[in-house]
Parts: C-alpha cells; sequence; structure tokens
C-alpha cells in the first residue's frame, strides 16, 4: 500500500511539474486606441484548447483578474482578460471606477464593440480552438460578458457573477447562441428583485437555455476577498458561494467543450 501510495504521489507531482503557465501581456488596436489584455496558458498541453475571455470588475484588469485567468489555464483553457477600458485606463478610487462603469453602461453598443473587439482577439491566438469559445465576468465585467452573448457572438456558453442584469434592448437576447449562467447573491442591493425579474422574463421570452443561481443571504461581490465580510455595506465575500459558483463554472464550461 505505501508504495502504490508512493507511486501515486510521483506521478502527481510529475503533473504538476509539467504545468506551465505562461501569462502574456498582448496589446489590440481600435482604431487609433489601444487595449492591453493578458492572456495565460499552460504551455505543457498541445494542441488548441478551448478559449475564455474574461472582463474586469469596474477596476479595471487587476492582479485579481490574472488570478481568474491563471486558475482557468490550470484548467486547460487558454484564458484571456479582456481590457474594456484601453491600455493605462485605470481608475484610480472606486468614484472614478464608477463613472467608467456607468458610461459603458450607459452606451451598450460602445460596449459591445469592446467586448466583440476582446474575444476576436482571443479567437486568434494560436493556441485557441475558435470553436469552443466562452465568456465570463465579475461584476461590472458579468455585465459585459452577457452584453456579448446578447451581441450574437459565437460563444458556447456565458457566466456572470454578481453581474448587472439590466438590459435596455431585451429583445437582443433572442441574438444569444450559447448557454449562459447567473450567479448572484439573493440579497444584492446593487441588483434588485425587478431586475432579475425583468432578465428572466427576458431569458424566457427568447427562449434562451439558462441557470439562475441565487445564494441566499449573499450581497454583491461575494467571490472578491478584498470586500470584506459585512453584508450591511452591500457588498462582501462569501466563500461558499465564492467555491460554489466556481465550480458550477467549471462544470458548466468542461460540459460545452468536452
Amino acid at each position: 500500500m505505501k508504495l502504490i501510495v508512493g507511486v501515486l504521489l510521483i506521478g502527481l507531482m510529475a503533473m504538476t511539474a509539467e504545468a506551465k503557465i505562461n501569462l502574456e501581456k498582448i496589446e489590440y488596436k481600435s482604431g487609433d486606441k489601444t487595449f492591453e489584455g493578458v492572456v495565460a496558458f499552460d504551455s505543457a498541453i498541445k494542441g488548441k484548447k478551448p478559449g475564455i475571455i474574461v472582463f474586469h470588475n469596474w477596476m479595471g484588469i487587476t492582479a485579481e483578474t490574472e488570478s481568474k485567468i491563471t486558475e482557468l489555464a490550470k484548467l486547460g483553457y487558454v484564458a484571456m482578460a479582456g481590457d474594456i477600458y484601453g491600455k493605462g485606463v485605470r481608475p484610480k478610487d472606486t468614484k472614478e471606477a464608477g463613472e467608467l462603469a456607468t458610461m459603458y453602461k450607459s452606451d451598450r453598443l460602445l460596449l459591445r464593440e469592446r467586448v466583440n473587439l476582446a474575444l476576436a482577439t482571443l479567437s486568434k491566438n494560436s493556441h485557441v480552438d475558435a470553436k469552443k469559445l466562452l465568456a465570463t465576468g465579475y461584476c461590472f465585467g458579468g455585465t459585459a460578458a452577457l452584453e456579448l452573448a446578447r451581441s450574437g457572438a459565437d460563444i458556447l456558453g456565458t457566466v456572470s457573477f454578481h453581474g448587472g442584469l439590466s438590459n435596455p434592448s431585451p429583445l437582443d437576447a433572442k441574438n444569444i447562441k450559447g448557454q449562459v449562467e447567473v450567479y448572484h447573491g439573493g440579497v444584492d442591493p446593487y441588483v434588485p428583485a425587478d431586475e432579475v425579474a425583468a432578465f428572466k422574463k427576458e431569458m424566457d421570452e427568447a427562449k434562451v437555455q439558462y441557470q439562475f443561481t441565487a445564494f441566499s443571504g449573499t450581497v454583491h461581490s461575494f467571490t472578491e476577498k478584498g470586500a470584506g465580510d459585512d453584508i450591511s455595506k452591500g457588498a462582501a465575500y462569501n466563500a461558499v458561494a465564492d467555491r460554489r459558483s466556481w465550480e458550477g463554472m467549471k462544470n458548466f464550461f468542461l460540459e460545452l467543450t468536452k
């Protein structure tokens, strides 16, 4: 028994040692505007891999965003943090972040242009199987991921983590080609019940295959450890919701790409 366990441990260590996660910054353009995303992939895995575009929260691409794409790369995906704001445009505080996010939420055509540009950049990556594209995002990025789907992008699945669900053009849900999963804080004050109801109505009427999971007693930003644990502030980390939503996304994406 000890020999068997020892062999298994050596095998596991060898597998871990073989994994080589690469993080690469990538610039791409729209007219005279430059964007800077980050791509993560495991160079030890040969051949083309499914691609996941990951959209940042209202603070832009941060170390937390990079940690998300790194974890996805460990699962065998090529994951790219898509830049919505533009190279060097990073809010210095939540006030600036709110102003930036509001600008894009108020101009969905511009937001769709930015998210589709990021997806097109990922699809051209030499490590990506362009027939197996997926999208996800956090908070503001969850809204962005849903707008990508509503634009009619060729993605197999979309996952929103505590994202805004509003849609000025609900009929656009008919453009959605893949499946959708939403992970939501059941008492999120920033995404109220009427917005949730409107989203479900939008999905139902467009006959989108979707799953909506609401975690009871959970508020906004439940995947962000930096949000603290005081739910009275309306945004707080919830370890259970974080873990279960991540596992749900993993299973969802695996099912769509196997």
